[in-house]
């Protein structure tokens, strides 16, 4: 099996979607150590375990976690392979603007090419 490295738009649009939640994105990097309960996680937030249980939902569907079953506890972790396909675009659309604003840098520190000294003849006249 080949792995996959380009993420489809689908896949791009849930990645920044489950990212654009602030509690997702500390959900996700408190998974990055390690694998945590749902109830575990959901402790540490000021909202009810149903509204932990959606974000971590999220992040389940954008392939950012993993979430697996043991007894009644449901567990998680983050899935590395997925965020290094994510870092990866991240780096691509960094290099495609730092090549944008490189080439702006050049054309603003051309100098300046003087106005063109072949004199503008004088509008006919209309009399």
């Amino acid at each position: 099996m080949v792995a996959q490295t380009e993420l489809t738009d689908d896949e791009i649009d849930r990645v920044f979607q489950a990212l654009a939640a602030a509690t997702r994105r500390d959900i996700l990097r408190r998974t990055l150590t390690g694998e945590h309960s749902v109830s575990a996680l959901a402790r540490d937030y000021d909202m009810s375990f149903a509204a932990v249980q959606k974000h971590v939902a999220v992040l389940e569907a954008a392939q950012l976690i993993i979430k697996r079953a043991e007894g009644r506890e449901r567990l998680v972790r983050a899935d590395p392979a997925m965020i290094a396909r994510a870092r990866a675009l991240l780096a691509r659309y960094e290099e495609m603007w730092r090549a944008r604003i490189d080439r702006l840098d050049a054309l603003l520190a051309e100098p300046e090419t003087p106005p063109s000294s072949t004199p503008t003849p004088p509008p006919a006249s209309t009399i």
